[in-house]
C-alpha cells in the first residue's frame, strides 16, 4: 500500500474509541493493507490514537487470548507505513457476555488495556433492565462503563435511561458520523442537548467501504450546542485521554 502524502499534523481527538481496526477477527479490517489505511485515515483527521475494539459478542469467534498478537501485528505495519496513529487494545464487549468472562479476559479488552473502562455494546432494541443489570456487575467487579452506540437504541425512554446510567458514572459513546448525517443529525443533537453525549467513536470498520475513521467534523457539530459546546475539550481529549489510562472520570455537564 502507498501511504498518504505526509502532511502537517494537527491534534483535534486524543483518541478513537471505538474502531474495529484490527483484521481477520470481526466485521472489521478487511487485511494488513486494509487496517493501515484506517491508521491514515485517522491521522489525516487529526486522531492521536485508535482502540481497537473487535466484537466480543457470541457471533464472532474473537479469541482474546490472541488479540495481544493481532495488535502488535498492526501496530507493526502502521509504523513501518510512517503512519504516526497509535493502536492500543480494547474490545467491544457484548452486555449478554460480562458473565463469561473472567476478570484478567475483561482487563484484555478494557479501552486502553488498562483495566479499567470496558465498551458496551447493549443488546439490540431498546435498553432495558438487563442492561443496567450488566453495568452493575461491572462496576462489582470493579470495571466502569462506556455505553456504545447509543442512537441505535431509540426508544421514548432512551434519554432518562442514559441520563439514569450517568448518574452512576457510565459514561456514553456516540457513533461520529451520525453527527453529521442528515437523517441522524436532528436526533443526535437532542442526545447532545439532554447531556447524554460525552465521547466520541468513529466505529469504523473498513478504509474501504462504510464509516471512516474520521471525529473532526462531529466535533465540530457538538461545538454548536449546549452543554457540550463549553466542554469541547473535555470530550475530544481530556475524557478519551482518561478512559485509555484507566483514570477516573467524571463529566463536567
Amino acid at each position: 500500500m502507498t501511504p498518504p502524502r505526509q502532511t502537517a499534523f494537527t491534534l483535534h481527538v486524543s483518541v478513537d474509541l471505538h474502531c474495529h481496526v484490527l483484521p481477520y477477527l470481526d466485521d472489521g479490517a478487511r487485511d494488513l493493507d486494509d487496517a493501515v489505511a484506517m491508521a491514515w485515515q485517522a491521522q489525516t483527521d487529526g486522531i492521536g490514537a485508535i482502540c481497537a475494539t473487535p466484537h466480543i459478542r457470541d457471533d464472532h469467534d474473537v479469541r482474546i487470548a490472541e488479540l495481544p498478537e493481532r495488535l502488535t501485528e498492526v501496530v507493526a505495519a502502521v509504523a513501518r507505513s510512517g503512519c504516526r496513529t497509535r493502536i492500543l487494545p480494547g474490545g467491544e464487549v457484548s452486555a449478554t457476555m460480562i458473565d463469561r468472562l473472567d476478570d484478567r479476559e475483561l482487563v484484555a479488552v478494557t479501552l486502553g488495556g488498562a483495566g479499567r473502562w470496558v465498551l458496551l455494546e447493549p443488546a439490540p432494541g431498546p435498553l432495558g433492565d438487563e442492561f443496567d443489570v450488566a453495568v452493575e456487575r461491572l462496576d462489582a467487579r470493579g470495571f466502569r462503563a462506556v455505553v456504545a452506540h447509543p442512537e441505535r437504541h431509540l426508544a421514548t425512554d432512551l434519554v432518562p435511561r442514559l441520563q439514569r446510567l450517568a448518574a452512576r458514572g457510565v459514561l456514553v459513546q456516540a457513533t461520529a458520523a451520525f453527527l453529521t448525517d442528515a437523517g441522524m443529525a436532528d436526533g443526535m443533537a437532542a442526545l447532545a442537548r439532554a447531556g447524554v453525549i460525552h465521547v466520541l467513536g468513529s466505529d469504523s470498520h473498513s478504509s474501504r467501504a462504510g464509516r471512516p475513521v474520521a471525529i473532526a467534523a462531529a466535533v465540530e457539530v457538538l461545538r454548536s450546542l449546549q452543554p457540550t459546546a463549553a466542554h469541547i475539550d473535555w470530550i475530544a481529549r481530556t475524557a478519551p485521554e482518561a478512559i485509555a489510562r484507566g483514570d477516573e472520570l467524571t463529566p463536567p455537564f
